[in-house]
This record gives structure tokens, C-alpha cells and sequence, in this order.
């Protein structure tokens, strides 16, 4: 069913936008105010960050321990916020029976922050660490490096995020400048607010006027119009293998956002005939394309392209220019209609936090209004100013999407094949299916072959996202498993398209060069590592031979599957039954990953100027109820203490994890000043504290278990609980049966996983970024 969209503008000047979503079972709210950081003043660099940090510490009514971010987490939800150059977002998602007390808490925050200058000092080390991580990330350096190079006058090229150096606590214009700026900005008549849910508008609408009341009255304020964007043409920038398009545009159109959005679409369309196919078929690796910025008729535009060969630049700026042309001068009708069925599959796969953020960014799902396509013929123009190189390459529009326009057979039943496990968890009217479709290998060679099975899947990957599908293959140990995500029809047919091209890959992806990616943040690249690690990486030596088909037949000869669906009705159940009959392999069960209980310490890259390192702790299947319950009581007091008390950094979280089958605690922090060795015993003298002041309070245990109640769960998270259970032996329980257990736990069993998780009584797995303490007591690797 499609959603229903209301706008109002109440008597205190707040705009409200209303989505009923019928196919949703979770609630989202997003507040944009419109100010950020260029409407700052410039003596003052990061104080609309520094604020948006700040109103996270509590307020007189709801104090840190029950503010926003606890709330939401103590909910199973998720929160945050961003600051840009001309606007601020907060926004949360959470169960509908949590929804208006996040609202609450949301609006107050907003409107009454405690300006403490003691808790501001602490911020400003968490904004200052923030800062190093920025100024040593190289992604974010080179961003930085191509906003240099609009106009010394604009704001854009100035430094906005803060540090300890531009944020003067202690001094009282500092203090007058920073309420002044709360008093200007943050009234509702400089705020839109938006829901999201599967209520009815009516009582989307009393939400709103709820929470709205604690928001003071006011009028939208005009912000400062910017100076020009750029003093003189944007020239190409080729470094390394890398060529950088930057396009700044000004005096453009309402609805360039939208048409921005518009082109990047079929800019990143890999079908024959576009840009995206062409530039692969000469040696691109990869090609991004996302908008630096826009405000007031202005944009900058990046087109980002990795190369295989630097030698190519030229030829890749000619064909991207040759294409933009093409695009001006075709017919785009056809574009326009698929364009609106992908919106479609988009609304229809998003979650309650991405629609209320797009709407709350007048960015909804819908198809290219009028406006939209008149802003897109001036961008068009406006992009092709100047010489283009030439370039005689033959443009054509792409073929009709199938996956938009899945049709049925009417087949005859057929029973589901031996490997395939049917889950009911996640009920057919969600109208949400997940497959997931695991392989136990064992030829030696099957790691290179995953990077060439890996590349053949990419263009049904593209092509899958497009219509509102998620599709993943991933490799880990000596396992390879598949997943397939979306509306049911949709995931049919992508599924059936995945096992031919893991069976029958294209040429092309037996001789294409690995894509290199940059590492990024060290903790999530440890991120990246842990089910590796976890479960032990494959040590088969690689072979030297040139693989090819006759290998790949060799590996699905004696591989061994595994597959479990849910969220198909009967129909579409019918048609997954007959694509599973084509799964390479053979059916059978994998044995549960059995973690050996020592204290493991691995040593991974990648080196860095901060250090990393994630702790897991295993625990036993049978142990879930209450190390969820462990991990509920541990996640606002961790993140206080080594964030806030401590400030080790600002990547510090805790959360109970599954992984593989595998159910633990895990904990990670990054920190530009603490070493390993101190990060651990941090987090130990944190464990030490915890038996004796555990209680299994029975609101905690409610609100716990009713987290893990199907209706309150995501989709996809209530298929990975139902995936992860079989992977652990435990196909056969079900949520209802870990919420009876969760209300059943007393203190002396939450302290007891308390004391088991101190002692390492099942192991600890640490992943860092640096070597273990010599005289600790651990097996390194």
C-alpha cells in the first residue's frame, strides 16, 4: 500500500510533514534546522557542531541518564545527528510504543539545553578528538584538499568542524555568541519537523502538535546569501590513479537538488550504453558521484573515478563530458517513468528513519516534478559550459529494467528443496523476503575464485539496489554465503539471476584487476575482520595456476549449502523453491562454530596514527537472554565513562553482537592518545565494577523484552535473529521464547554473566591495530 504524505505549518511557525507508511512497524522523527555552519559566526569555527554536541548532555527535565540518546537506546532504536554548511538534523527511529517519549525528549533538548561550562569543556575534548581523527584521515583530507579550491571568500573553503583551539570555553563572548545563536536558530519557526510511521495521519498529527509545544514560537529567519562559488573555471584533477571532476554551478533553479539526484542515477547506470559501462569497459574501477554542496541556487558537484591505468584520464574526462552532452539532447521521457518506478521500490524498501529524514530534506521518493526537470535542463547547461573534448563514443538509453516488472508462471507446486530451512518469523504481509544461502568449501583455490565470482555479481548488485533489493556476497573463513533482501517477487528473481552468474561468471571477471579500497577508520576496518577472525581465517595456501571455469565446477562439486527464507508467501515461496533446485552443491548442515575459550590477541592491520582495538566475548548459545540483558545495563554507562569521563576518543561503543552463530559482547574504542595496553585496562577496571551493581529491574527486563517482540524488530534484523539462530543449532526457538527467558532473569544470573564475561570464562577475541602487552596472558596471532 503507498503512503499517505500531509504538510502543516502550526501556530508556533513549525512545519510538519506527516508520513503514513502502512508497511512499516517502526517510527522515525527528524527535525532539520535550518542553520548550520556558515550561519555561525566566523570568529567562532565549529560552534553549530559544538551545539549540536552539547544539546546530547540532558536537560533539566531529562537528564543525560534519560535523555534522547539513552532513551532510544535502552529502546533497541537508533539516533543521531549532523551538522552541514547551511542546515542541522536530528533524528531517531524506535518502536511505535516508544515513539512519543522520544519525541519528547527530542523537542525538549532542542529547546532548553543547560549551557554548563564543565560539561562543555568535556565536549570540546570529544569535538577535538574528532578533529584529529579528521585531520589524519586521508578520505577526508583529500574533500577538504577539492573545497580549497572554491573562492578564498566563500565559506565552503574555511574550516567548520571545531577543535579545542576555536571553541574558547572560558570566554564570555564565546558564551554570549553560543546562545545567541540557540536563541536565533533554534525556534520553531526555523525548524521542520517530520514523522514517519504506520500510524494514521490523525495521530501522526496529535504527536506532533504534542511535541511541537515545547518548541518556542518564531519566523523563519533568511539566511545570508553566499558570496560567488568560484573565482575561475574548475579544472580537472588527476592524482595517482584517480581523476576528480569538480563542477560548480550558481543561479540555479528550486528542484536542482532533485535533479542532481536525477542525473547520478544514470550517471551510475552500469547497463550497456551508458557512461558507467563504458568507462568499465576502458579500465575504471569505480565512479562516485555526490553533491559537496547547495544552498540558494548554487552546487558543487564531484565525479569521482578510479582508474586502473592514469593513462586513461583524458579519455575518461572526454567520455563523461561526450555523455553529460548526450544526456542534455535526448528524449528523456522513458527515463522519467523508469525514474518514478524506482522511487517506488525505494519508498517501498526504506525504513521509517529514511523517509522522515528525505522528507524532513524535501527529498522524498517520489517522481521528477515539472520544476525538477526544468532545473535539470539549466544544470545540464550549466555543466556543459566551455570546450568538450572530443569523443566519438555511441551513447544509447538502457533496456527496460526486468526487475521493475516482475511477472509470474504459473508453475505447478513444489516442495522446498532439502537445505532450505522455512522460518516464520517474519510474516508474509510485511511483504519482506529474505533468502540466505550459505557454502561450507573446501578446495583451496575458492579464495581467488570469490573475488571473480564477486566482480561477476556486481552489475546484478547495481542493478538490484536500483529496484529496491539487497543483494550480498560475502566471503569468511572457508564459507561464502549469499543474501537477498526485498519484496518478495523482486528477490525471486534476483536470486534466480545470482546462481547462474556464481555458476556461469563473465569472461570479464576473470581478468579484471581487484578494486583497490582505501582502509578508512582503523575500528572499522577491525569491523570488517572480526567474523573472520572470530571463526578462524582459511590458512590454504593459494595457487599459483591461473584459475578458471573448470576450478570454479571443481568447487561447487564439494561444496555443502545451507539456506533459510522468510517472509514469503506462498506464491512467491513457490517460485524461490524452484530457483533453489539450481543451488551449486550439495545440501547439508554446518556444524555451529565452536570459539575456543583463551584469550586471543590479533594484531591486524592497518597500522594508524590512532589506536584501535575491539574486544569480543564469546558466550553460550543457552546465554543470550541475559547477555542481552548484561549488554542493555553496560551500553549508556560504557560510553559515559570512557567517552565522556575518560574522553579516550569518539568512537566508543558496546553492543551485544551475533556473529556467524556466535553470540558475545563486543566493545571497541578508538583513541588518538591512549595506547592499546591502556584501552584494555580501561575497559577491565569498567567489567571490575559491574558485578555488585547489577539489577535485573523489572522495567529493564520489559523494556528488553519487548525490543525482541517481532512487531517492535526491524524486517531485516528479525531475519538475522532467525539466520543466526540456525547458524548456532537453534533453528527451532523462537522470539517468543527468548522474551520469557529475558523476563525470567534475576540479579544473581545477570551478575553471574557479569563475573563469566570478567573472567574470560568462554575467551576474549581482541582485534588492534597494535601488539598485545608482553607479560599479558594471551595467545597472539
Amino acid at each position: 500500500m503507498p503512503s499517505t504524505v500531509q504538510h502543516l505549518i502550526l501556530d508556533n511557525g513549525l512545519q510538519v510533514i506527516l508520513r503514513h507508511a502502512p508497511q512499516l512497524k517502526r517510527c522515525a522523527a527528524a527535525v532539520r534546522v535550518m542553520a548550520g555552519s556558515h550561519d555561525a559566526p566566523r570568529a567562532y569555527a565549529g560552534l553549530a557542531h559544538f551545539l549540536e554536541h552539547l544539546l546530547f548532555l540532558g536537560t533539566e527535565r531529562f537528564p543525560q541518564g534519560d535523555g534522547l540518546m539513552r532513551y532510544v537506546q535502552r529502546h533497541g532504536g537508533q539516533v543521531n545527528a549532523s551538522t552541514r554548511e547551511r542546515t542541522t538534523d536530528y533524528f531517531f527511529e524506535v518502536p511505535q510504543a516508544a515513539f512519543s517519549g522520544g519525541l519528547e525528549r527530542l523537542c525538549d533538548m532542542l529547546a532548553r539545553p543547560v549551557f554548563d561550562q564543565q560539561r562543555q569543556l568535556r565536549e570540546r575534548e570529544v569535538i577535538h578528538a574528532e578533529f584529529i581523527a579528521w585531520s589524519r584521515n586521508p578520505q577526508a583530507q583529500a574533500q577538504f584538499a577539492l573545497l580549497q579550491r572554491v573562492s578564498g571568500q566563500h565559506p565552503l573553503s574555511g574550516f567548520q568542524a571545531g577543535n579545542r583551539y576555536s571553541l574558547p570555553v572560558h570566554s564570555r563572548d564565546f558564551q554570549t555568541a553560543l546562545q545567541a545563536y540557540h536563541q536565533r536558530y533554534y525556534q520553531a519557526g526555523q525548524m521542520i519537523l517530520s514523522l514517519s510511521g504506520p500510524q494514521s495521519l490523525e495521530q501522526l498529527e496529535a504527536l506532533a502538535r504534542a511535541a511541537a509545544s515545547h518548541l518556542a514560537s518564531g519566523v523563519r529567519i533568511g539566511q545570508t546569501q553566499p558570496p560567488t562559488l568560484v573565482d575561475e573555471r574548475l579544472e580537472p584533477q588527476l592524482s595517482a590513479q584517480q581523476l576528480d571532476l569538480l563542477y560548480a554551478v550558481e543561479q540555479q533553479p528550486t528542484g536542482t537538488e532533485q535533479a542532481i539526484e536525477f542525473l547520478s542515477t544514470w550517471l551510475t547506470d552500469a547497463r550497456a550504453g551508458g557512461l558507467l559501462a563504458a568507462l568499465r569497459h576502458r579500465g575504471l574501477q569505480a565512479l562516485e558521484c555526490s553533491p559537496l554542496y547547495g544552498f540558494a541556487g548554487q552546487a558543487l558537484l564531484h565525479i569521482r573515478l578510479k582508474l586502473n591505468d592514469a593513462a586513461i584520464g583524458d579519455q575518461a574526462q572526454a567520455l563523461v563530458q561526450s555523455w553529460l552532452r548526450f544526456f542534455r539532447e535526448v528524449d528523456r521521457s522513458v527515463l522519467y517513468q523508469e525514474y518514478a518506478s524506482l522511487q517506488q521500490c525505494r519508498a517501498q524498501a526504506a525504513t521509517a528513519l529514511d523517509l522522515a529524514c528525505r522528507d524532513s530534506a524535501a527529498r522524498p521518493y517520489e517522481a521528477l516534478s515539472e520544476q525538477a526537470r526544468h532545473a535539470l535542463d539549466s544544470l545540464l547547461d550549466s555543466l556543459l559550459q566551455g570546450d568538450s573534448p572530443t569523443c566519438t563514443e555511441s551513447w544509447h538509453l538502457p533496456a527496460p529494467e526486468p526487475l521493475l516488472n516482475v511477472h509470474y508462471a504459473d508453475h505447478p507446486a513444489i516442495p522446498a528443496p532439502t537445505g532450505l530451512c522455512l522460518s516464520p518469523l517474519l510474516p508474509p504481509e510485511r511483504r519482506h523476503g529474505v533468502v540466505y544461502l550459505r557454502w561450507q568449501l573446501t578446495a583451496a583455490t575458492h579464495a581467488p575464485l570469490w573475488l571473480v565470482l564477486d566482480r561477476a555479481l556486481q552489475p546484478l548488485r547495481e542493478r538490484a539496489a536500483r529496484a529496491g533489493v539487497t543483494l550480498q556476497f560475502e566471503a569468511c573463513g572457508t564459507f561464502w554465503q549469499l543474501r537477498c533482501a526485498g519484496v518478495p517477487e523482486t528477490v525471486d528473481a534476483v536470486t534466480q539471476e545470482a546462481l547462474e552468474v556464481l555458476q556461469h561468471p563473465g569472461a570479464a571477471s576473470w581478468t579484471a584487476k581487484p578494486a583497490s579500497e582505501a582502509d578508512g577508520m582503523p575500528i572499522r576496518v577491525l569491523l570488517r575482520q572480526l567474523p573472520e577472525q572470530l571463526i578462524g581465517p582459511d590458512e590454504a595456501p593459494l595457487p599459483a595456476c591461473t584459475l578458471g571455469q573448470s576450478d570454479l565446477q571443481a568447487v561447487w562439486q564439494h561444496a555443502r549449502w545451507q539456506a533459510m527464507a522468510t517472509g514469503f508467501g506462498e506464491g512467491p515461496q513457490q517460485t524461490l523453491n524452484r530457483v533453489l533446485q539450481n543451488v551449486p552443491g550439495q545440501p547439508g548442515a554446518h556444524h555451529p562454530i565452536v570459539v575456543e575459550p583463551v584469550r586471543r590477541w590479533h594484531c591486524l592491520p592497518p597500522l594508524a596514527s590512532e589506536q584501535a582495538l575491539l574486544l569480543f566475548c564469546p558466550v553460550a548459545i543457552t546465554e543470550e537472554a541475559s547477555t542481552r540483558l548484561l549488554a542493555q545495563h553496560i551500553q549508556g554507562p560504557f560510553y559515559q565513562r570512557l567517552r565522556v569521563e575518560l574522553q579516550l576518543g569518539y568512537a566508543v561503543f558496546s553492543a551485544f553482537r551475533q556473529i556467524q552463530g556466535v553470540n558475545g559482547l563486543l566493545f571497541g574504542v578508538q583513541s588518538p592518545s591512549a595506547s592499546h595496553v591502556q584501552i584494555l585496562a580501561h575497559i577491565d577496571d569498567f567489567l571490575t565494577s559491574l558485578p555488585t551493581t547489577l539489577t535485573a529491574s523489572p522495567d529493564v527486563r520489559q523494556a528488553l523484552a519487548e525490543q525482541m517482540n517481532e512487531a517492535a524488530m526491524s524486517n531485516a534484523d528479525v531475519a538475522e535473529w532467525a539466520w543466526q539462530a540456525q547458524l548456532a543449532g537453534r533453528s527451532q526457538t523462537t522470539l517468543n521464547d527468548l522474551q520469557i527467558e529475558i523476563l525470567a532473569i534475576d540479579d544473581a544470573q545477570l551478575r553471574q554473566s557479569a563475573e563469566d564475561l570478567l573472567h574470560a570464562k568462554r575467551g576474549w577475541l581482541i582485534l588492534a591495530n597494535g601488539p598485545a602487552a608482553e607479560d599479558g596472558d594471551w595467545v597472539t596471532g
